[in-house]
């Protein structure tokens, strides 16, 4: 390829440049570029200077939003110093303005950046309680916005002896986790156990109904101090849970944790006064959760094991298989009560297990 440069005359249509009447290919132009005759020995002024230092600390930026952050911080300045240098001492037009469309770019980038990381920003009590429960699983920070946005990203609170839910009354119509502060669940008004921060405060509840089944909470949940807890409606959360399986298997994960966790609790407290404890995995549970019997079948019960009673008399109830450290017992916050009634058993059996039903 060829290009043809040609000199005019002013009778010929006006004077087109000072150029040579020779073609000029572009090979010779990339292979054999023009050579400077002699280089400048006067330095650019400070403006060219400090806008390649600036440029230059502006590239060693990392990945990541904050990497973003400050490469696209430091490149703005950097090219806003090349336009002056162009404006000023260069005395170059397209110098100033094509450093001008870089400043802007930069400018742009960084209202961007600052958008995402304002989107990105969550309340404090959410980011503790991803940093709790979910970052030690690795759940991803936007898996981890769904589950928040599903609840409305709201904190409720219970003042000091204010009800959550009432025995017989409440409906079960959400899920909901506690963040700070103490609940007492009763039943009958019998003290249950205690539910602490980061604990579900309905989990047993949410996982004996079906989603298209109703009930109400068998028992009753009062606020022992000044509590907050974050709420999930059931039908806005069970929908959450058929459109994405990991969330479902997350919360499948944590409610059984959280039941286990319940069902332990009253595993410590459960005995027999003759100093046996009762097994949350024996079939006899239901015994231990039923409804209690009268005094005159107390001796009834103890007759059908009269060496276990001996034997265990004198000696104190053992310490539990698996001791919860990061929460206090809840036989230390509660009164401990003796037996006073025990469940009929059924004739030509042998019990599975202690069937006297203790007072929790």
């Amino acid at each position: 390829m060829t290009i043809h440069f040609e000199h005019r005359t002013a009778g010929e249509g006006g004077e087109w440049g000072r150029m040579s009447a020779n073609s000029l290919s572009w090979d010779q132009a990339v292979l054999q570029p023009p050579v400077c005759d002699a280089w400048t020995e006067i330095m650019e002024e400070a403006a060219y200077q400090l806008a390649s230092c600036i440029v230059l600390l502006g590239y060693m930026g990392g990945s990541g939003i904050f990497g973003s952050l400050y490469i696209f911080g430091l490149l703005a300045p950097g090219y806003f110093c090349y336009a002056l240098w162009g404006w000023l001492s260069a005395c170059g037009l397209d110098i100033f303005i094509w450093n001008m469309l870089l400043v802007l770019a930069c400018l742009l980038q960084l209202a961007h950046l600052a958008y995402r990381l304002h989107r990105n920003t969550i309340q404090e009590e959410f980011d503790l309680l991803y940093k709790t429960m979910y970052l030690p699983l690795q759940v991803p920070l936007e898996v981890y916005k769904e589950i928040v946005k599903c609840c409305e990203e709201q904190v409720q609170s219970l003042v000091r002896d204010q009800n959550y839910a009432v025995e017989g009354k409440t409906p079960i119509d959400r899920l909901s986790l506690l963040l700070s502060g103490r609940i007492r669940v009763c039943q009958d008004g019998q003290f249950l156990h205690y539910v602490f921060p980061y604990q579900f405060l309905d989990s047993p509840e949410w996982e004996s109904l079906r989603p298209s089944e109703e009930g109400t909470f068998q028992v009753t949940l009062t606020a022992e101090t000044n509590c907050s807890y974050i709420t999930w409606p059931r039908r806005k959360l069970y929908l959450l849970l058929r459109k994405d399986r990991y969330i479902a298997r997350l919360f499948s994960s944590h409610l059984g944790y959280d039941i286990s966790e319940k069902l332990y609790s009253l595993n410590e407290k459960l005995f027999a006064k003759f100093g046996l404890r009762f097994d949350i995995r024996l079939p006899s549970l239901y015994h231990v959760l039923g409804p209690t019997s009268s005094e005159g079948k107390l001796e009834d019960c103890e007759e059908l094991l009269p060496g276990s009673g001996q034997a265990s008399i004198s000696e104190p109830p053992p310490l539990g298989l698996h001791p919860r450290a990061s929460r206090p017992d809840s036989d230390l916050l509660a009164s401990e009560n003796h037996l006073q009634s025990c469940h009929p058993l059924c004739k030509g059996r042998a019990p599975l297990a202690p069937t006297q039903t203790p007072e929790l």
